[in-house]
């Protein structure tokens, strides 16, 4: 019965007049635009609210699957960089009510690129190296500026490195601080990348490497040998036979005793002049740069070319034994050119001082193999603008792979360099544009070489917690080329 009426409807609907059928298409005409502006309308809405009266998978069904231009949200993002040219133009007043400051986050492990487990070792070992003490505490509160111990000034902020790294990590689970989110700290060994051996190692070598009184051995060898102790005693050490440890060794003379025994994990150097390549080596280990003594200048007042009478400058200890000899010969052939500061130096007496003030007022900076490869001054030369000129056959320089050096340094082969006026010939037929080019570079590069807390995006130790990622996935790559067949192997038997 209910088909009867239905057919019986559609014979009435077949058989409308013209005049009925005009208002019926007027009507389906007028319910279409209708359709249309609700559309729209809703697009509308859903730009400026969440509670658009579409639901979100009816809308892009609607008006994203038929927009040709489409673009995906991740990609119209923008970043917020207060010098970027969007933020430029907008008034002070209109980026202040339009910028909404983001306050500091805990980071989130599965955002970092390195998820690190660090050892809870006594601060005998790390902070109390620097006479802090809590009876209560293994590490100081990091979220408390106040309570972080200070690192010695002087030449041994050099080799700090092991200072700043333990810093950002333990920074790393505070709430209060802000920092990038390359690293994070994590509590469960066999759900992290890299396991951090917090020992103070240049700070031990720098003040406990000499006998005193009735002492048989040093305080320095004695925590070396601990460490030792303790290492082949955790599990984490013998899973990987310690491969993925990351020790610091920066100062040439650290970790003496233990090198050997440690050797299969990741070190932190400043070079390998004093290892050999069983022990250390470029497959395995991190170049970290130094920490520079002189002031780092601001980039908006760095001296320009006319403001840099001294076109070569160098101050330090010019008679070194091993490959220091070639400065020796240097001194003997630059001394008494016209233009040239060459001159013996050291921290004390002002030395400092006066190397910010030479550097500052340079064109080139000369960093000279000495007792190793590798010298601060490379680093006090970045931080003063002054282009650096490297005499060091066998240097190794930090986040090489990322930096080309070539840019804003001048590399002498020291064969070259001893021959008599090879080197004056060579820095002044460096033409005044090229050199701008290379100091309008330093400018850029230089906060890649700053360590600093809370840790900067890209600067120093942000840097560093990269290169190990690099690293270690270098290694898991190589690691699972050389056991391709015995894993094959095992999936096969599996089945």
């Amino acid at each position: 019965m209910v088909l009867a009426s239905v057919q019986h409807a559609f014979v009435e609907m077949t058989q409308i007049p013209e005049k009925g059928l005009f208002v019926s298409r007027s009507f389906a005409c007028l319910f279409g635009v209708s359709m249309l502006f609700l559309i729209l309308s809703s697009s509308i809405l859903y730009q400026f609210s969440d509670t658009s009266l579409v639901p979100r998978s009816i809308y892009n069904i609607i008006i994203v699957k038929t927009t040709r231009d489409y673009i995906k949200p991740d990609e119209t993002r923008v970043p917020f960089e207060p010098n970027s040219p969007i933020f430029a133009s907008l008034s002070s007043k209109e980026s202040c009510s339009k910028i909404t400051p983001v306050k500091p986050a805990i980071c989130d492990q599965t955002q970092a690129l390195l998820k690190v487990f660090m050892y809870d070792l006594p601060p005998e070992f790390h902070f109390g190296l620097l006479g802090w003490k809590d009876r209560n505490q293994i590490w100081p509160n990091v979220s408390n500026l106040n309570q972080i111990p200070s690192y010695p000034g002087g030449l041994n902020l050099q080799h700090s490195i092991e200072y700043w790294l333990t810093l950002d990590l333990l920074s790393s689970v505070s709430p209060n601080i802000s920092r990038p989110c390359t690293a994070v700290l994590i509590q469960n060994s066999t759900q992290a990348d890299v396991i951090f051996v917090p020992f103070f190692s240049s700070l031990s070598y720098n003040r406990h490497s000499k006998i005193h009184g009735t002492e048989k051995t040093t305080m320095d060898k004695i925590l070396q040998q601990k460490l030792v102790k303790f290492l082949n005693g955790r599990d984490e050490w013998r899973r990987s036979g310690g491969k993925n440890h990351i020790i610091m060794a920066h100062h040439p003379n650290s970790m003496l005793f233990a090198r050997r025994h440690l050797g299969s994990s990741m070190f932190v150097l400043a070079d390998f002049g004093r290892y050999s390549s069983q022990i250390a080596n470029i497959d395995k280990d991190i170049i970290a740069p130094y920490k520079h003594v002189v002031k780092r200048l601001d980039a908006r007042d760095s001296p320009s070319f006319k403001e840099r009478p001294v076109l070569v400058y160098f101050q330090g200890a010019i008679y070194r034994k091993d490959g220091g000899v070639i400065r020796q010969k240097l001194y003997h052939l630059l001394k008494d050119e016209k233009g040239i500061h060459f001159t013996f130096g050291s921290v004390s007496s002002g030395g400092v001082r006066k190397a910010s003030r030479g550097m500052s007022s340079s064109k080139f900076c000369l960093n000279i193999a000495g007792d190793t490869p590798s010298s601060n001054r490379l680093f006090d030369a970045i931080a003063s603008h002054c282009v650096p000129v490297i005499i060091s056959d066998e240097i190794e320089l930090p986040f090489e792979d990322v930096l080309d050096y070539s840019k804003f340094a001048i590399f002498v082969r020291a064969s070259d360099a001893v021959k008599n006026g090879y080197h004056m010939k060579l820095l002044r037929r460096i033409r005044r544009d090229k050199w701008i080019q290379m100091w309008e570079r330093l400018k850029e590069i230089g906060k890649h070489f700053e360590y600093e807390y809370p840790s900067k995006s890209g600067d120093a130790v942000d840097m560093i917690w990269q290169m190990v990622h690099r690293k270690v996935s270098c290694v898991h790559e190589k690691d699972g080329r050389k056991n391709r067949y015995d894993m094959s192997q095992m999936f096969l038997d599996a089945i």
